[in-house]
């Protein structure tokens, strides 16, 4: 690693730290030559997940996006920020483990449905109103119907 001071070409490591709960390594750092001391961190390049949208559109994927449905769907429900939070850390490691470039996003909202049903059945039919986009009581009735009958 080049010295950031006097850009000799040749560091040497003296302390080694994990970081981000592992997912990172710092690294304290002493030129050769200057002898000053600097911190660099060494972390694993990922591949940016492309989401495909219902229009065609591509936009990065935002867990932010992912957990700000989660919780509007758990909103007043004893859902603890816990185990939404693992929600959420499957669902994007799944994602990332699938090593796609891109993925519907029709495919993330079975993934959160397929979780959320576990957790919590009115927070999976809020999400699911909301995602498939129910147009009337009729349909709304139908998912509730479904989850019913697996349920027996």
């Amino acid at each position: 690693m080049k010295c950031p001071f006097c850009e000799h070409p040749d560091t040497k490591v003296i302390d080694s730290r994990h970081t981000e709960e592992g997912h990172a390594i710092r690294r304290r750092r002493e030129c050769d030559q200057c002898n000053k001391r600097f911190t660099t961190y060494e972390k694993i390049e990922e591949m940016t997940l492309m989401v495909v949208k219902k229009d065609g559109r591509r936009e990065p994927f935002d867990r932010g996006k992912v957990l700000s449905g989660i919780i509007k769907a758990c909103e007043k429900r004893p859902v603890p920020m816990a185990e939404i939070e693992r929600i959420v850390n499957e669902i994007e490691r799944g994602l990332n483990n699938m090593m796609e470039k891109e993925v519907n996003s029709a495919f993330i909202g079975e993934l959160i449905m397929e979780k959320l049903k576990d957790v919590d059945e009115v927070a999976y039919v809020r999400f699911a109103s909301v995602y498939r986009q129910f147009t009337d009581v009729n349909t709304f009735v139908a998912e509730v119907e479904k989850l019913l009958s697996k349920k027996e």
